[in-house]
């Protein structure tokens, strides 16, 4: 192989390796470029996006800013601590993964529940913990969810619709270990279920127009 020949086939191959590089970008998934670790001292787009998240659950009182300061430093504390993390005031995997929960919780209650009482809210978030926690089930708060024919919200689209304060709020008592249901690992409305199984659940207690069983 000659000089030229030598200098078109190192061009051939640097071009080919371009191309793979710009392919395996592209198929990353967007959520490795997401998770960016927030801290003290941080600043930007995802800062406000996570104090806007904080608002809306109750732990962060301030308009959103877009810097990450005390306020934001001590509402992420307190996020962890309600959570069971250890409360170092950084936004790292563990947190982030802990807020997609509560924010999927939270749809599924204000989808299945906003017109229960609050331990009835309370009580819907309780299940689908017992559910990771029960052998049977999958141990992750999106398979749980998103389990097929688990849950009516998810179904008919209710699920998508924005949860209010009190639906986060019950998510977090429920996280903190407040079990309205004893350990009950489904939930009906007597005068709607059409499935004859559910029916052979043993009832645990009753919270508003839901029966909570085993």
């Amino acid at each position: 192989m000659n000089r030229r020949m030598w200098y078109y086939f190192m061009l051939n191959v640097k071009k080919m390796s371009f191309l793979v590089f710009i392919c395996f970008l592209f198929f990353i998934p967007n959520s490795i470029f997401a998770q960016e670790i927030l801290h003290n001292g941080s600043q930007g787009q995802a800062v406000y996006d996570l104090q806007e998240n904080l608002k809306k659950m109750g732990y962060f009182n301030s308009q959103p800013t877009g810097y990450y300061g005390s306020i934001t430093d001590h509402a992420v504390k307190q996020l962890q601590q309600d959570s069971g993390i250890l409360p170092d005031g950084v936004f790292g995997f563990q947190t982030q993964q802990k807020l997609n929960s509560i924010e999927m919780m939270a749809r599924v209650v204000y989808g299945e529940a906003r017109g229960e009482t609050y331990e009835g809210k309370v009580a819907v978030a309780a299940v689908i913990l017992n559910r990771m926690s029960t052998p049977g089930f999958p141990k992750n708060t999106y398979d749980v969810i998103f389990q097929t024919n688990a849950f009516t919200a998810v179904h008919d689209g209710q699920y998508y619709l924005t949860p209010n304060s009190y639906s986060y709020r019950a998510v977090i008592d429920a996280l903190q270990g407040w079990d309205p249901t004893h350990g009950s690992v489904y939930y009906y409305n007597p005068f709607l279920a059409t499935d004859e199984w559910i029916f052979t659940r043993k009832t645990v207690i009753r919270i508003g127009n839901h029966l909570f069983a085993k």
